[in-house]
C-alpha cells in the first residue's frame, strides 16, 4: 500500500516535532516546513532521508506556499494530511501596539492559514480525501487583557476553519480546528510543574495523537472543534 503523505507547516522543537514524529511513526511520509528549516536539521535524527523532507516556507507568502505544495506533490504525492500550525505573538495592551506589530502576527496567525488552506483546498477537493487541521488556542475564543496580537488571527484562523469545513466536508475533505487550552510542555514551562503537580502541562506528543485521531476519524462522525487540555486547568 502506498504511504500517505503529510505536510506540516510551522514546524518547531514542540508540537511542530512531535507531529512530525507521530506521522513517521504511522509511516507516512512527511515534508516538514518552517520559516527557515536551517533550524530543524535535528530532525532528521527522527526518520529516515527518503521519507523526511524539510523545507523552507513563508506561510505569509503565496509564491512559497504553492511552491512547498507543488514539492510536496512531486516528491510524494498530494498530501493526505496538511497541519497549519504557524503563529506568533507579541504581548501587549492595544493601546502600546504598533499597526505594523498587530498587522505581523495577523498576517502569520490568520492570513497564512488562509494560504495554506486554499492551497490545501484546490488539491484535496477535486481528489475527494483528505484532512485539513488548523492549530488554535485559548485565545481562539476569548480575548484577554494583553492579547490582542494573539486573539485577534485566532478568532479569525477560527472562522477561516469553519467556512472552510463547510465547503470541503461534501467533498470528503475533513476540515478540524484544534483548541490547545494551557501551555505545552516545554524547557520554558518546566518550573510550571513543580507549581501545579504532574501532568499539569500538555505533552506535545499527545496533542499529536489527538491529531493523528482527528485525521483518521471516520466521516460517519467527523469532529470539527477538538480543545485539549490539562486536568488542572480551568475553563
Amino acid at each position: 500500500m502506498d504511504r500517505q503523505a503529510a505536510l506540516i507547516i510551522g514546524v518547531g522543537p514542540g508540537l511542530g516535532t512531535a507531529l512530525v514524529r507521530r506521522c513517521l511513526d504511522q509511516g507516512m511520509n512527511v515534508v516538514a516546513a518552517a520559516r527557515s528549516a536551517t533550524g530543524l536539521e535535528s530532525l532528521r535524527e527522527v526518520g529516515p532521508r527518503d521519507r523526511l523532507h524539510l523545507r523552507d516556507a513563508d506561510a505569509t507568502s503565496v509564491e512559497d506556499v504553492g511552491a512547498l505544495f507543488d514539492y510536496a506533490e512531486g516528491e510524494l504525492s498530494v498530501p493526505d494530511l496538511v497541519v497549519f500550525n504557524a503563529g506568533t505573538f507579541e504581548p501587549g495592551e492595544v493601546t502600546g501596539i504598533e499597526p505594523e506589530e498587530f498587522e505581523r502576527c495577523w498576517k502569520v496567525g490568520c492570513l497564512g492559514g488562509f494560504i495554506v488552506g486554499r492551497a490545501a483546498a484546490r488539491r484535496m477537493g477535486p481528489r475527494g480525501s483528505g484532512s485539513i487541521l488548523f492549530t488554535g488556542a485559548t485565545a481562539s475564543l476569548r480575548g484577554s487583557a494583553g492579547f490582542a496580537n494573539l486573539a485577534v488571527p485566532k478568532f479569525g484562523l477560527r472562522a477561516l476553519a469553519q467556512s472552510l469545513a463547510r465547503e470541503l466536508g461534501p467533498k470528503n475533505v475533513h476540515v478540524a480546528h484544534v483548541i490547545i487550552d494551557g501551555q505545552i510542555r516545554s524547557a520554558r514551562y518546566e518550573h510550571l510543574v513543580e507549581e501545579r503537580g504532574p501532568d499539569s502541562l500538555l505533552e506535545p506528543a499527545v496533542i499529536a495523537d489527538a491529531f493523528l485521531w482527528l485525521h483518521h476519524q471516520h466521516r460517519s462522525a467527523w469532529t470539527f472543534e477538538l480543545d485539549l487540555r490539562p486536568w488542572t486547568e480551568k475553563f
